[in-house]
């Protein structure tokens, strides 16, 4: 998802120079939203991960 989040960022660095303003907006709009998702959902791995690690092995 990451990696579509950073597509999604060129194609609206590209769109930006060449002026296409509408789409680069859209574009950036996508890849904000992806990042959050990712980050979101990492944030989520991380605690779970912490909570699995906490338990007593028998």
């Amino acid at each position: 998802m990451l990696y579509w989040a950073a597509v999604f960022l060129i194609i609206a660095v590209v769109a930006a120079v060449f002026g296409f303003g509408g789409i680069a907006s859209a574009a950036g709009d996508i890849a904000q939203i992806l990042f959050f998702i990712f980050l979101v959902l990492f944030v989520v791995a991380v605690i779970v991960g912490l909570f699995r690690g906490r338990r007593p092995r028998v």
